[in-house]
């Protein structure tokens, strides 16, 4: 059943923070993957091809779950499952390009529209933590 979202995991959402994806492989192996996220009230949207793993492997089975750290604080973190429940087609960009401007102040680069599509995911399970660190590395 689908949760709302708490205002710290908007608040990641919403930044230029990069999430992790994992999706399930057809033999129930994990398959991780690096994404950009967009936000529709508490909805997380994830832009792809369709031939890409992830929109094959959520094709076949929709659980996922995600990471996401606050990439200025990185001890601010939220963990979150669900599915996906809408792919909407994104041949025009209308998804992509705004999830991209919040990432590199610019549209999406790779303007080739055949097969683009907009995972929809409702969570299920999220968990906020900010952990009472400084992230100060030695290098």
């Amino acid at each position: 059943m689908a949760m709302p979202l708490s205002n710290e995991v908007k608040a990641l959402l919403d930044g230029p923070n990069f999430a992790h994806l994992a999706t399930l492989m057809p033999d129930g192996s994990p398959q991780s993957v690096p994404v950009w996220v967009g936000r529709e009230v508490d909805r997380i949207l994830i832009c792809t091809g369709e031939g890409s793993l992830k929109a094959k492997n959520t094709r076949r089975d929709p659980r996922v779950s995600l990471s996401i750290v606050d990439f200025r604080d990185p001890y601010k973190e939220a963990q979150l499952r669900g599915r996906v429940v809408e792919r909407r087609p994104d041949g025009d960009f209308k998804y992509i390009d705004p999830i991209s401007l919040k990432y590199t102040n610019k549209p999406f680069p790779f303007r080739s529209p055949e097969g683009r599509v907009a995972l929809v995911i409702e969570i299920e399970k999220a968990r906020f933590t900010e952990l009472p660190f400084e992230h100060t590395p030695s290098k």
